[in-house]
C-alpha cells in the first residue's frame, strides 16, 4: 500500500522539522512549504492526502490557503488540519468557516498531531 502523503505548511523551520520527523515515524510521506503561496502551489501539483497549515504565514495566511483549496473542486476533498498558535474562539471560528477539518494549537503534543492525522485519514 502506498503511504499517505501529507503537506506541512509552516514558516517556522523547527516546526516543519518536528512535524516531518513525527509524520515519517508514523509511516507517512511528507511534502513541505514555508509560506502559504508555495503551499498552495505544492497542493495543486502534488495532491496530498492531507494538509497541515499554520495560520500566520507570509504571502498567504493559512485561512486564505484553506479557502482557496476548498474553492477548487479538484482539491476541496483534501482534509486540512490547522496547527497554529492562534487559540482565540474567533480563530477557531474562522478555521471552521474556511473549511478546516480539525484545529490544534501550539504547543502541541506530538501524539495528538499523529492521532488527529490518523483520524482524518481513517488510517487508525
Amino acid at each position: 500500500m502506498t503511504p499517505k502523503k501529507i503537506l506541512v505548511v509552516d514558516d517556522t523551520p523547527d516546526i516543519v522539522h518536528f512535524l516531518v520527523v513525527r509524520l515519517r515515524s508514523e509511516g507517512f510521506d511528507t511534502l513541505t512549504a514555508y509560506n502559504g503561496l508555495d503551499g498552495l502551489s505544492i497542493a495543486e501539483r502534488d495532491r496530498p492526502d492531507l494538509i497541515i497549515l499554520d495560520v500566520m504565514m507570509p504571502q498567504l495566511n493559512g485561512f486564505q490557503v484553506c479557502r482557496k483549496l476548498k474553492e477548487n473542486p479538484e482539491l476541496s476533498h483534501i482534509p486540512v488540519l490547522f496547527l497554529t498558535a492562534k487559540d482565540q474562539p474567533s480563530d477557531r471560528f474562522w478555521g471552521e468557516e474556511v473549511g478546516a477539518s480539525a484545529y490544534l494549537t501550539k504547543p502541541v503534543d506530538p501524539r495528538m498531531v499523529a492521532q488527529t492525522v490518523h483520524e482524518l485519514l481513517g488510517t487508525e
